[in-house]
């Protein structure tokens, strides 16, 4: 069994991806950044730890205070030696992400700009069966600076 401290030996490139269901609260910031830091270790990227866990902590942060989703889910993945994808999936199409602007005097405002500066490229999908449109994945992307 994988726990969140040990996750599984996986490829370190290739169809490699990791993904976890937490609670949408803010406690389950620390927990991504656990599965990041766990997994960059394992895929031997711990250049990347401190930008991954930047954009995790703000993705699921923002996902549990604009949702009103019980559950999200964590992934990343490992498609090629040259990108890491990261994206939180909730259950809630009708809130997308906007890049706003904070002011000085914001106490918020500001997550999405810090995964615009951390990331390399950020985006949303949404996720459709049958016709409907039931969710979408907040994502962002870093490249590792190894050859594609």
């Amino acid at each position: 069994m994988t726990s969140l401290r040990t996750p599984a030996e996986a490829p370190s490139v290739g169809r490699a991806t990791y993904s976890q269901t937490f609670p949408c609260e803010p406690f389950a910031a620390e927990l991504g950044r656990d599965v990041v830091r766990d997994l960059l270790g394992v895929w031997h990227l711990d250049g990347l730890v401190d930008r991954a866990a930047l954009v995790v902590t703000e993705l699921i942060a923002n996902a549990s205070r604009h949702t009103a989703c019980p559950e999200i889910r964590l992934t990343i993945g490992r498609p090629s030696a040259g990108r890491l994808p990261v994206g939180v999936v909730d259950r809630d199409p009708g809130r997308l992400p906007i890049l706003g602007r904070a002011t000085d005097d914001d106490e918020s405002g500001r997550g999405l700009l810090l995964i615009d500066a951390a990331a390399d490229r950020w985006g949303y999908d949404l996720h459709r069966s049958d016709g409907r449109t039931w969710g979408k994945e907040v994502w962002a992307e870093l490249c590792t600076g190894s050859a594609e």
